[in-house]
């Protein structure tokens, strides 16, 4: 088969493998499919446009509606994260996490949950993503871009519930000022920590900790499959999301 600098490397698949525990003779292995996928991934390429080398459009889109369906691809992402974090010499959980959005336009054909940003004059849905701080991903939901951020965030943190036991703080832009700190107190315990910009800054500044969720979103540049949303359902934009952080994951950790 040939081979794309999208692949997983021998190393990289065998940590997948040892996740999925998955052994059984195929006439097309695993490898081959999540290969496909990050092919997609990277390329933007649509679904039938996957080169011959690969299996089938439809048996790579079978199996990657049923690991996002069964949660499969949450958790490789998930136990991928710990990974990265132990070999960084952090806890599996972190203490501190950063949240923000980034609005980002949908295809002319469109999807489920799609409206305009009217702040940013963008068509389409937002990424609500948390992330710790080394700017790994802990939380992501897609939804339409109207929705304002100090609305929505509830969602994005309701993901964190029960995962993190040392989480004691959410830092945040001005835009999540409001009845979600105290909220968010109430029902986590957790500190919504609002860092704004100096009132006096005549140019650009950075922000301590914001910055790093921001970078994440350039992260996501990487892959064209994320330079809009391609996707029909918001779901499947979050595993699309979670797949290419996985990716990015293992480049840190295995070569």
């Amino acid at each position: 088969m040939k081979t794309y600098s999208s692949n997983f490397t021998d190393s990289q698949w065998k940590a997948i493998l040892d996740i999925l525990k998955d052994k059984r003779k195929r006439k097309h292995t695993l490898r081959e499919i999540f290969d496909a996928l990050l092919y997609l991934l990277k390329t933007g390429c649509q679904w039938r446009m996957l080169p011959i080398h690969f299996p089938s459009w439809k048996l790579v889109y079978y199996y990657f509606t049923k690991w996002k369906n069964d949660g499969a691809i949450e958790l490789i992402h998930e136990l991928t994260r710990d990974k990265a974090r132990r070999k960084a010499g952090k806890n599996e959980s972190p203490s501190v996490g950063i949240i923000d959005s980034q609005s980002v336009k949908t295809t002319r054909i469109g999807g489920l949950s799609q409206r305009i940003d009217g702040g940013k004059k963008t068509k389409g849905r937002k990424r609500h993503i948390i992330v710790d701080t080394m700017g790994l991903l802990l939380a992501v939901v897609v939804h339409a871009a109207n929705e304002h951020d100090s609305k929505s965030a509830p969602m994005v943190i309701a993901e964190l519930r029960g995962r993190f036991a040392l989480l004691v703080k959410i830092i945040a832009d001005g835009g999540y000022r409001g009845e979600l700190i105290e909220n968010t107190r109430k029902i986590y315990g957790w500190i919504v920590e609002v860092v704004l910009r100096s009132d006096t800054a005549t140019k650009f500044e950075v922000l301590p900790e914001r910055w790093i969720v921001e970078r994440t979103f350039v992260w996501f540049e990487s892959y064209r499959r994320l330079s809009k949303d391609f996707e029909f359902q918001t779901e499947t934009s979050q595993a699309m999301i979670q797949l290419a952080t996985i990716k990015l994951m293992l480049n840190r950790i295995k070569k």
